[in-house]
């Protein structure tokens, strides 16, 4: 939520962000925000940079959001496992598939 409606930068409305996973340390120190960005290369790093300069306010939004006695340190991570996902499938997609009478002639060549 704090993505749509409280970060105003908008370098982070450049491309489109989606939150793929939390990790947060044991200790509740550290957190690893790891997001998906839709867009051309152009616009992901941009948004990286938007997302990079509102961690303080992500942070302080959170303590104030979760009762802890210290905010977690926050960092950005891009995840581009949906577009490696995407690139395989469309290889996939690009093989030629053969015919089973086309397999059997090649193995008797």
């Amino acid at each position: 939520m704090m993505l749509i409606q409280d970060i105003k930068d908008d370098r982070v409305g450049a491309g489109m962000v989606s939150i793929t996973d939390v990790e947060v340390s044991g200790d509740l120190q550290h957190a690893k925000i790891f997001v998906s960005i839709y867009g051309s290369e152009e616009a992901r790093a941009e948004t990286m940079e938007g997302l990079k300069a509102t961690r303080s306010f992500v942070r302080r939004m959170l303590g104030q959001r979760v009762r802890l006695r210290r905010s977690p340190e926050i960092s950005f991570i891009e995840d581009r496992s949906l577009q490696e996902g995407d690139r395989m499938i469309n290889l996939i997609n690009q093989l030629e598939i053969k015919e089973p009478e086309e397999l059997e002639s090649e193995e008797v060549v």
